[in-house]
């Protein structure tokens, strides 16, 4: 730490850390307590929605896992719990599709935005093997018969040797721990990266602001 006319500088690399991050994400971009006007639009809801949905998947889940396949299979309250994990999931990809699909003709990339959806895009991708492998940890006859069917496919693309979807511990691996923990660290880059940019405006707001601009411009050309 040195001191450069009066003022203080920390160079160390926790100094710096925190310099980078408060220039690009202050207090009041993390936690805002305003919106854009235009964000009371229903397009923007979906996205919360999937994050909603995506709370209740991960909390049901921790409950099947603290209990395992006899109970959800056999109990009535085990049967309430896995139906919400499975109704949460389907309501997880109801709002996460219609969400990109609503940005994507938003053209939500605008404004250096374009890993904001790139992230979007992976977390959507990445979901859908951890969905995947979901189908194939029910203990079942329709799982097996997902994970037989599965196989060939995944053989014949040469990844089968080591994800082996008749390998119920792996898959149950994959999808406890690893599916997920990949899902929310790139679902948090995500939020992160819309707090850090801001909610993109509808394509009508910068059709308005650069008619705004090209007045002013008009306007002091004139003057």
């Amino acid at each position: 730490m040195t001191h450069l006319d009066g003022i203080e500088t920390d160079n160390t690399w926790t100094g710096r850390t925190r310099r980078w991050l408060l220039k690009r994400l202050p207090p009041d971009k993390l936690l805002p307590n305003t919106q854009p006007s235009y964000v009371a639009s229903w397009i923007y809801v979906f996205g919360m929605g999937a994050i909603a949905s995506l709370l209740f998947i991960i909390v049901s889940g921790v409950v099947l896992s603290f209990n395992g396949p006899m109970w959800y299979h056999l109990s009535v309250l085990g049967h309430f719990v896995n139906s919400v994990h499975l109704w949460s999931v389907e309501f997880f990809f109801f709002f996460m599709v219609i969400h990109m699909w609503g940005k994507f003709w938003m053209a939500a990339w605008r404004g250096h935005r374009v890993l904001t959806w790139i992230t979007g895009v992976v977390s959507f991708a990445v979901s859908i093997v951890a969905a995947f492998t979901g189908y194939l940890v029910q203990t079942n006859f329709d799982s097996e018969w997902i994970a037989f069917q599965a196989k060939d496919a995944l053989n014949a693309a040469g990844i089968g040797a080591w994800f082996n979807v008749t390998n119920f511990g792996q898959m149950f691996m994959w999808h406890i721990l690893l599916l997920p923990a990949a899902v929310f660290v790139i679902v948090a880059m995500h939020i992160v990266l819309v707090r850090v940019h801001g909610v993109v405006p509808p394509l009508e707001a910068d059709d308005t602001d650069a008619q705004l601009v090209g007045q002013e411009a008009s306007h002091v050309a004139t003057h």
